[in-house]
């Protein structure tokens, strides 16, 4: 009997799985945190060695307080300036006044120094440079998100961390990347609990506007839950071939918290809903939701939310699962159309012959 099962189970991947594939792109179409439109001829400008359009693009985002799209292009601006100093230096040296500049040089500074052994004290060292870019640009709320992170990493007190969000909010009240950056904060990581960060997250995502990224703040806090007991728990998915993979399941004690990342996970589709497939602005937040559905077992969610994310596959979350996570995303994506595909009846949907009459599939 036991073989038999197996025989079926293995029969229904078979028959299922290529028909789930529908809407999904090919292994090869899909990209990992691939550029949006302004940011892809800058960052290929950077390539070459010229600083300007990446400085024009900043300076854009600076004067029309586009606060999310700045945030983003900053950090990846300076993940590119960590291996491009030479890059970087120029831009300073033609322009060492330039608040982008600061801000970049802020950004760098930070995540270099979260990178360092002991990293408390060479992240204290970079609090000069955080002043200065809140100073050159007073409205933007950029600053504060990296003194956030900045908070986080040496110890700051809760009095302190309380007195940059305020700043943080007072610029942009629904800045996600400050969001963000106090919920990793409060989450149990660091200096908060499971509670206090989904609480944070739920009362962000009740005052967001319709649309915003901050409806999916919630799953960002499930997730922190999730990751929190993965060595207590986990869920076996198939993988390709023969290989199988791992992904937290739902650890948490408290049927109440479970609750709760389910909620979360459902405000975070109808968020999703919202945006065109492909569409690389929520890719990250889909990239999040697609593994928390995945988690919490909701294999049907997730492959929908693999199908809105299309070719835009994020870093973020899967490198919490692998040092490539662009492969990972591939493989845990075969992996929720092949639990699909098992699950399927082997015998078809009745079809219509020509003429009209029933035909049973077999």
């Amino acid at each position: 009997m036991v073989f038999l099962r197996a025989l079926i189970s293995t029969a229904r991947m078979i028959r299922h799985t290529s028909a789930l594939s529908a809407g999904l792109p090919s292994d090869a179409e899909v990209l990992l945190d691939a550029p949006d439109a302004r940011l892809a001829p800058a960052l290929a400008a950077a390539g070459r060695g010229d600083h300007r359009p990446a400085a024009e693009l900043l300076a854009a985002t600076r004067e029309a307080a586009e606060w999310e799209s700045r945030d983003r292009y900053a950090t990846r601006l300076a993940v590119f300036a960590q291996h491009r100093p030479d890059w970087f230096g120029r831009w300073l040296a033609a322009a060492p006044r330039d608040p982008d500049a600061a801000l970049l040089k802020a950004e760098l500074a930070v995540r270099s120094a979260w990178e360092r052994p002991g990293r408390a004290e060479p992240l204290r060292e970079t609090a000069p440079l955080i002043a200065t870019a809140a100073e050159a640009a007073p409205r933007d709320p950029v600053p504060w998100r990296i003194a956030l992170d900045h908070a986080r990493g040496t110890h700051a007190t809760r009095t302190d961390f309380e007195m940059l969000w305020s700043e943080a909010v007072g610029r942009s009240p629904h800045h996600y990347g400050c969001h963000v950056a106090a919920l990793q904060y409060l989450s149990a990581s660091w200096y908060g609990s499971h509670r206090e960060c989904l609480g944070f997250a739920e009362d962000a995502a009740r005052a967001a506007l319709p649309g915003s990224l901050l409806h999916a703040l919630p799953t960002r806090a499930a997730l922190a839950v999730l990751l929190g007991g993965a060595d207590r728990n986990v869920r076996w998915i198939p993988g390709r071939g023969a290989a199988h993979r791992t992904i937290p399941a739902a650890p948490v004690p408290a049927p109440l918290l479970d609750d709760r990342v389910d909620a979360a996970a459902d405000l975070a589709i109808a968020m999703s809903a919202r945006y065109e497939p492909g569409d690389p602005w929520p890719a990250e937040v889909r990239n999040l939701l697609a593994y928390v559905l995945i988690a919490r077992g909701r294999w049907a969610a997730a492959l929908e939310q693999f199908r809105l994310i299309g070719p835009c596959a994020t870093s973020f979350p899967w490198s919490h699962l692998s040092d490539d996570p662009l492969g990972q995303f591939l493989e845990l994506r075969d992996g929720v159309r092949i639990q699909l595909a098992s699950a399927l009846p082997l015998t078809g949907p009745r079809r219509r012959r020509s003429g009209g009459a029933p035909a049973t599939g077999h």
